[in-house]
């Protein structure tokens, strides 16, 4: 027959006639124990495997109590369907930097902008269609503390001209060239530059491109100095 003592730990110790041990089964205080352990090995298993696997498997020593068994299953249950019934996570970008905005319609791109200048050489003209009236066309003079009008004293932008485009008669001076001399129009940002490309075209010019303005940086770099 087995005799029962009391095991080391706070648990007790089955043993058969001949003193060997059979079973340790822990006192109910101690049975929590390994479902912590197991709650543990759980989270790292879950972390390394990115919660991907659809089944666990685990094999339990049969000294094991079947409190510990049960709630192993459990545990392993629970955290399969958990993972299996959790949404993609969504990351949203926080960012406060603002998208630059689309170049008006018409205005050249900066590669366009270079070749037309290298093969005008010096038979290139700049059309400044800016108003120097700050009361008729407010909006000009941030683009004007960037870049002024062209100054032939002080050989400031020499190649360009200013011919204000008039918003009230939609109209504006044409330049005294010939009619197949290369043209840029611009404006602060492109619109009015666009205005007075069209208008150019219509009265016989036949070579003109609509450069935007200081606003726009990138274009403004290959033909502002000129």
């Amino acid at each position: 027959p087995k005799k029962v003592s009391e095991a080391l730990r706070g648990g007790r110790r089955e043993e058969d006639g001949e003193g060997n041990d059979v079973a340790i089964i822990p006192t109910r205080r101690f049975q929590s124990l390994p479902i912590m352990i197991m709650n543990s090995r759980l989270f790292a298993l879950l972390l390394a495997t990115g919660a991907k696997s659809s089944a666990f498997a685990f094999a339990p020593q049969s000294s094991a109590s079947p409190a510990f068994v049960s709630s192993s299953r459990y545990l392993v249950t629970a955290a399969i369907s958990s993972s299996q019934s959790a949404k993609p996570l969504t990351i949203r970008n926080m960012s406060t930097e603002t998208a630059p905005e689309p170049r008006k319609a018409g205005v050249s791109s900066p590669s366009e902008l270079k070749d037309f200048v290298a093969s005008a050489g010096s038979k290139l003209l700049v059309v400044d269609a800016r108003h120097p009236d700050a009361n008729i066309e407010p909006g000009d003079a941030k683009s004007i503390a960037v870049a002024g009008f062209p100054d032939k004293e002080r050989n400031y932008r020499p190649q360009a001209v200013n011919l204000p485009w008039s918003r009230e008669s939609n109209s504006m001076e044409s330049p005294t060239v010939d009619k197949d001399t290369p043209i840029i129009t611009h404006c602060g940002g492109g619109g009015r530059g666009q205005k007075a490309k069209d208008y150019l075209e219509k009265n016989g010019f036949t070579n003109v491109l609509n450069g935007g303005g200081p606003k726009e940086t990138d274009c403004w770099a290959e033909f502002g100095e000129q």
